[in-house]
Order: C-alpha cells, then structure tokens, then sequence
C-alpha cells in the first residue's frame, strides 16, 4: 500500500527524480510478483509433486504386499531405529530373526523389525515384501503424499517470493551505488568551490 501511495505522491512532484520513479515501480512489480505469480508458482509445484507422489503411491501398492513373518528369536536385544527401508511401521522398534513366505510362495528367513515390544518365539507380526519376498518398506500412503505435496508448494512459493525481494533489493542497492557514483562526481566538480565568495562571477 505504502508502494501505491509513493507512486501517486511521486507523479507530479518536482523534486522527483527519474530513479525515485523506477524504485517505485520495481517495488510495485515486485509486490504483485510475491502476491499474484509466487502464489501460482506454489500451486503448479505442489501440483505437479502431487501427481507424482500419487503415481509412486499406486505403483508401490502395486509391487508391495503385507506378508505374515513368525518370530524364530530375538536378533539383538538391544532397541534400534527403524531403518526405513525394512521397517515394518512407524511403531517398529525390536529387531528379530523371522520367516515368512513370499507372495510367490518363496519360503524366505531373514532380520526384520517387528512391531511387538517383547517378542517371543511363534509370535506373528506384519512386514512388507516385494513380489518375490524380499522385504521392502511400508508403501507410501495418500495422505502422506498430499501432505509432502502441499508442503512442496509451499516452499516453492515462499522461494519464489524470497528470489523476487532478493532481486528487488538488488536491483535497488544497484541503483542506490549509481546515485552515490553521480553525487559524488558531481560533489568534486563543485566542492572545491564550495562556499568560496564571488564564485562562479
């Protein structure tokens, strides 16, 4: 607003420089960029990583299956992380040996992490395979995917609207050096007589 204002009190005032009238209007333009096009940019980003979250979510329900695995014994009896690659879940924490057969009835035995807190020998629990038995991690769920895909509109439009106020402060630092540059060729061709009696008579 401040921005519209300086435009209309700049039109006919004589004091007005040209560069007062350019910084104006490259603020102008860079106030509608940031409100109307960073906005559009944002949608079309998220849009476009939606549609290709929800691709990755259809093929990997496609190509991974849940599969029944029975504790054969604990693997390490220390806690761990998931790794997200051969997590079973979200809630995964004990790391057991186990054995499971596959979606094409391949009899697989490997570590898994199970989603039990104390597992114990027989116990039955749920991973994911691929379709010859080999663990995978959990498929990606829709929401999740529209969550990372409006979390990545978001962030391109605030990258877009950073990259507009950063070139409008450059352009206007650039401009402020060109000023300085005239003031002070002008201050040297002036300043020595600067106050001198009867000069320029």
């Amino acid at each position: 607003m401040r921005t519209i204002t300086g435009l209309w009190r700049w039109r006919h005032n004589p004091l007005r420089r040209a560069t007062d009238l350019v910084e104006a209007w490259v603020a102008l333009g860079a106030l509608l960029l940031v409100l109307v096009a960073a906005p559009l940019v944002g949608v079309l980003a998220g849009g476009l990583a939606g549609d290709a979250l929800q691709r990755s979510v259809r093929e990997q329900r496609e190509n991974r299956h849940p599969v029944t695995a029975t504790v054969v014994r604990d693997a390490d009896l220390t806690p761990l992380d998931p790794d997200p690659e051969t997590a079973t879940g979200r809630d995964s924490h004990s790391r057991v040996l186990a054995h499971w057969t596959g979606p094409d009835g391949t009899a697989r035995r490997g570590t898994a992490m199970a989603a039990l807190e104390s597992p114990r020998r027989g116990d039955r629990f749920t991973i994911w395979t691929d379709g010859s038995g080999r663990l995978v991690g959990r498929p990606l769920d829709g929401a999740t995917a529209a969550t990372h895909a409006v979390l990545a509109g978001f962030g391109t439009a605030v990258a877009c609207a950073g990259a507009v106020e950063g070139a409008r402060r450059l352009l206007l630092w650039r401009m402020v050096r060109r000023r300085y540059d005239q003031w002070d060729r002008a201050w040297s061709r002036v300043g020595p007589d600067w106050g001198r009696t009867g000069t320029g008579s």
